[in-house]
């Protein structure tokens, strides 16, 4: 009880404490599980009214202290600057559908005019009565069909353990008005491995140009206010366990 009480409270220090901080990067420790993640936009140099592209990278990255599997994540929710938007039109869409038993390469040639984004996904796996196992994936973001007028997305990822296995995650960005955050994306994490793998890194890039109309147009967009963009970020697990964190990327006003 006594424990279950500390960490409720080490958390909601935790969370005010990161809710006031600038930080291109942060480590939150809570018992044996650590959480470290960066963000950053660039260009860094932007309009200061009109929104402008930009490409939009962030790392996670989960371990223990003592070597032993991290905790299995179950949910990642993200707000984000208000100061920015998501623009799709005529940019291609990619479906459940389409993606469904692909490997990544067949992934990509299937709907390589809807990525907007791509990453590395890495899994510690713990199979019975085997030793640990490290594995990696690619991560393909393909632009999906709008969901309730929301934009959509699919997360694309490919594993061989223990069985070659496509997965799937569609979610969508919600528009919100909540102080400094205008959008917010809730992405369920599915098993991985068989549900003997916990995820130890999320590395993506989102961020893709076009021409529509002879203008150079991008996916994701902002522009700077107050010197900063920002973004917060919850980790939730399995076991009941939750990280909270912001991170800000700096900014100025072009000319």
């Amino acid at each position: 009880m006594r424990r279950t009480l500390l960490r409720a409270m080490s958390i909601a220090g935790l969370a005010g404490l990161l809710a006031c901080a600038s930080a291109y990067a942060l480590k939150i420790e809570i018992d044996k599980t650590v959480v470290s993640a960066t963000a950053g936009i660039s260009p860094r140099v932007l309009p200061a009214r009109a929104n402008a592209p930009v490409e939009v990278d962030s790392v996670t990255r989960i371990k223990t202290t003592d070597g032993s599997q991290p905790p299995k994540l179950s949910k990642i929710v993200f707000v984000f600057d208000k100061h920015g938007s998501v623009d799709t039109k005529g940019l291609p869409v990619c479906t459940m559908a389409k993606l469904a038993d692909t490997t990544t390469a067949v992934a990509r040639k299937r709907c390589g005019g809807a990525i907007v984004g791509t990453g590395v996904g890495e899994a510690d796996v713990r199979l019975p009565g085997q030793p640990p196992l490290a594995i990696s994936t690619p991560l393909t973001f393909f632009n999906a069909p709008p969901t309730g007028g929301k934009p959509g997305l699919i997360a694309h990822a490919y594993e061989t353990v223990p069985a070659p296995k496509a997965l799937l995650v569609p979610f969508s960005i919600e528009r919100i008005r909540q102080g400094r955050y205008g959008f917010r994306v809730e992405i369920q994490i599915p098993e991985i491995a068989d549900g003997y793998g916990a995820a130890t890194l999320a590395q993506a890039t989102l961020g893709k140009t076009w021409k529509r109309g002879g203008k150079t147009v991008g996916y994701t967009n902002a522009h700077c206010q107050g010197g900063r963009l920002q973004v917060h970020g919850k980790l939730s697990f399995t076991d009941g366990s939750f990280f909270p964190g912001t991170l800000t990327s700096p900014c100025r006003v072009e000319g």
